[in-house]
């Protein structure tokens, strides 16, 4: 089973300009560097730019915990710390559907 993070954050809306590009930049180092890394989406609502959700699938938990220590990761959560006003996360377990059909 894959390890999934989806990860909600409201943004303070005078920073928003300047998050993007550093978040845009974690996801793609992740997915670049990170073995362990399948998927990393960055999505920001439709109804308010302010609220960004992250989608990310990760071979295990352990990859995740990689992915947390990452000189990439800890350079973005230290510069982006001050932008984001509300953060919450929550952790999923991705069943296997290949097998479903066997």
């Amino acid at each position: 089973m894959a390890y999934v993070v989806v990860v909600d954050l409201t943004l303070a809306p005078q920073h928003r300009g300047d998050f993007m590009p550093l978040m845009l930049a974690n996801a793609t180092a992740s997915l670049a560097h990170e073995p362990g890394c399948r998927q990393f989406d960055v999505c920001v609502s439709v109804q308010d730019a302010n609220s960004v959700l992250l989608y990310e699938v990760y071979d295990s938990a352990a990859a995740f915990q990689t992915h947390l220590e990452s000189p990439h990761f800890q350079s973005f959560d230290q510069n982006s710390a001050a932008m984001v006003t509300h953060k919450s996360v929550r952790s999923y377990l991705l069943p296997d559907t290949s097998a479903a059909g066997a």
